[in-house]
């Protein structure tokens, strides 16, 4: 009795056309069905197409060259923040109808991103006339239904809170989904004559207690799990560099917030007669030893999705 022969492998042409069938049968997919969107419970981009989004930085270092005078966007207060920032910070970290709290809101360029991104925004201006002057604009704009602007001082945790809680049960929430935080650079800027106001500290660590009740107002106002954006940079003082990006980083996690990422941004278009200064700061920069500024710092923290409650001073 004959024993079974195994099955001969194919060889030559007949094993190209083994192969070339399984890759067929392999990768045969039905035509036209995309996959279903997969996205994180705090932005509204979809990580399977990720490839679609070439403008989304993920990146440490942004090249900002310019500042977007668009969309609503001017250049109509000094220090105002760079609406590019607020752009990419939205874009990853909110959803279409999220909510922004935004607790020194100057000139308003926040609440004017967040509702060209569809979102709406609760912002805090100390200063009367700045609240009237963006509400204003915002009319002018046909934005002033998405956003609620409160007179106060953001380091007033029962008043503030207070009205920050009432703004944000008109938008049906309880509490904020981002937290955007842009102060003054200590006392680089003298905004007003209040003594509220951060830039009147009279010293840096002045200035920090004052920035720590801040971010404790905001630490309570955001949903857990969600992110806070800080934008600063540092300053000079008696021939000293203060790192105050750094420093008021370490307030933000006394608070209870968690460091995500440390982005550096470069300084350019975004200030007043600085062309005619740049020379003079060359000389300053030689003759004190120093180097000059060119870039600010924007610090991504997040608030534990267990939050219990503040942290605690060391």
């Amino acid at each position: 009795m004959s024993k079974a022969r195994p099955p001969k492998k194919p060889t030559g042409s007949k094993k190209r056309v083994s192969q070339a069938a399984a890759a067929q049968s392999i990768s045969m997919e039905p035509v036209g069905v995309e996959p279903p969107a997969k996205v994180l419970p705090y932005s509204d981009i979809d990580v399977n197409r990720w490839r679609e989004y070439e403008d989304v930085e993920t990146g440490s270092l942004w090249m900002i060259n310019g500042r977007e005078r668009q969309n609503g966007h001017q250049l109509d207060y000094h220090g105002n923040c760079v609406p590019q920032i607020l752009t990419q910070l939205l874009t990853r970290y909110t959803k279409q109808g999220d909510v922004i709290l935004d607790l020194f809101l100057g000139s308003g360029t926040s609440a004017i991103e967040a509702v060209n991104l569809g979102r709406k925004a609760v912002g805090v201006e100390l200063k009367a006339d700045m609240a009237n002057y963006v509400r204003q604009k915002l009319e002018e704009q046909g934005k002033s239904e998405q956003v609620q602007i409160i007179n106060g001082d953001s380091a007033n945790q029962s008043w503030t809170g207070k009205a920050i809680q009432r703004s944000l049960k008109h938008f049906e929430q309880e509490q904020a989904q981002f937290l955007f935080l842009h102060p003054p650079y200590a006392d680089i800027i003298r905004f007003s004559d209040s003594e509220q106001d951060l830039s009147n500290a009279d010293s840096t660590e002045a200035f920090l207690d004052m920035f720590e009740q801040v971010c404790e107002l905001g630490y309570d106002m955001l949903a857990p799990g969600r992110f806070a954006g800080l934008v600063i940079g540092d300053k000079y003082a008696a021939g000293e560099l203060i790192p105050l990006g750094f420093l008021c980083m370490e307030r933000m996690n006394r608070v209870g917030f968690k460091t995500k990422s440390i982005i550096v941004k470069n300084i350019s278009g975004n200030e007043k007669a600085k062309g005619r200064m740049s020379n003079l700061w060359r000389y300053r920069a030689l003759v004190g030893g120093f180097y000059i500024f060119k870039h600010e710092y924007v610090f991504l923290m997040q608030k534990p999705k267990q939050a219990s409650g503040r942290g605690k001073r060391s």
